[in-house]
């Protein structure tokens, strides 16, 4: 059978480290930017699933706007926007 105080120390060793890896990642991440500069066009997006097996999955692209504004008017429900942009 196995020692529980060994393991109890190995599971303890593991948790500092994926601690210290986390702090680690947070440090040198924070001061990358994430996302993209507004402008302009549109961002392609790919979605590509395959759930294995013969024929399983599909895939797609959609756009979305660089622009903060033209985003944001995407989520406005068709029953509230003007009736010239439905």
């Amino acid at each position: 059978m196995f020692d529980l105080g060994l393991i109890a120390y190995f599971s303890l060793a593991i948790l500092i480290l994926l601690f210290l890896r986390a702090l680690w990642v947070i440090r040198n991440e924070k001061d990358q930017g994430r996302g993209s500069l507004p402008g302009q066009g549109d961002h392609e997006v790919r979605a590509d699933y395959f759930s294995g097996g013969a024929g399983g999955g599909h895939s797609g692209s959609f756009r979305v706007p660089k622009d903060p504004q033209k985003y944001a008017q995407q989520f406005v429900p068709k029953d509230r926007k003007p009736k010239d942009e439905r």
